[in-house]
């Protein structure tokens, strides 16, 4: 089916309880094993493409790999930014075809943020396309913080509700524990935290860095608003890990699928775990729909190319 927008699925998954995966892709064989993964598992899907992919593909290959995908199933594909670090970045992802936005402001003042979000979602809800923001710090596993420190960065519910109110976005990345790039699963959530801000935004919430956090953790926090929930590292381990796997299989190979395949299989058997975990499986229909609703999502047709 054609790209869909965000916005509806994340409200149903906010109201039926469970979490729409988010996948991060930088290459054909990832687009691959997640789009399959969701289709099989009659998930609807958010494949996401980040800015650093965007620098290794370009914009165009990047939109397009997704498309197709998307065009050879009939489960909901959105094609959404990965933290997107200014203004024009979005408006380029807007015209290539994105079917969701990000502005990622969190390092910015909050005046700073706020403004830049709100131009975003100015255009951006123009042509129907949500937009998610950020607000609070999720920290990097390379920077080693210390627990008080990384709580020291976490989402104010009381600025949360301001931010929303000020900007409009339709969905919001907050910061609860999480840290991103961590690759053993340590983290645990504050879960009273989500809560609070879930109670004063009354809209989706994004949990970043899910790869490092505990499974009991976002079990949890999906009951309290969280219903995007975003993985990276956890796949692009899966990917280079198959890829020693399949050149140890074939040593005197010079054809790079080899590797390549084993790399695709073990990216799809770990985005079916997730979309597993995150109760989003069995939930579309053989018509498109969710399956106690059968309708047809909101597409975008924005056209346009790279410039």
């Amino acid at each position: 089916m054609p790209l869909v927008t965000s916005k509806e699925l994340l409200q149903r998954a906010v109201q039926d309880h469970f979490a729409v995966g988010a996948f991060n892709a930088n290459c054909m064989e990832q687009v691959q094993a997640i789009v399959e993964a969701a289709q099989e598992e009659r998930a609807p899907v958010i494949l996401q493409v980040s800015q650093g992919a965007i620098r290794y593909a370009g914009l165009a290959y990047a939109a397009s790999l997704v498309k197709i995908a998307a065009s050879l199933v009939d489960v909901p594909v959105v094609l959404h930014l990965d933290h997107g670090t200014d203004y024009e970045q979005n408006v380029r992802c807007l015209h290539a075809g994105f079917t969701s936005l990000m502005f990622d402001g969190s390092k910015l003042p909050f005046e700073e943020n706020v403004a830049i979000t709100k131009k975003i979602c100015d255009i951006a809800h123009i042509v129907g396309i949500p937009v998610e923001a950020e607000l609070g710090r999720v920290a990097q596993s390379d920077e080693h913080l210390t627990k008080e420190q990384v709580e020291a960065l976490m989402t104010d519910p009381d600025q949360a509700a301001e931010f929303i109110r000020l900007t409009g976005a339709d969905s919001l990345a907050v910061a609860c524990g999480s840290v991103h790039a961590m690759r053993s699963q340590e983290a645990e959530l504050d879960i009273a935290r989500i809560k609070a801000v879930y109670e004063k935004t009354r809209i989706p919430l994004v949990l970043h860095g899910s790869s490092g956090v505990r499974e009991s953790s976002i079990e949890e926090a999906i009951q309290y608003g969280i219903a995007k929930i975003n993985v990276a590292t956890y796949l692009n381990e899966a990917f280079t890990e198959g890829i020693k796997e399949g050149l140890a299989k074939h040593p005197d190979s010079v054809d790079p699928r080899h590797a390549l395949s084993v790399a695709r299989e073990r990216v799809k058997e770990r985005v079916r775990e997730k979309i597993r975990l995150f109760k989003s499986a069995g939930r579309i229909s053989s018509s498109g729909g969710f399956v106690d609703a059968p309708r047809q999502f909101r597409s975008a047709h924005l056209g346009g190319a790279e410039e």
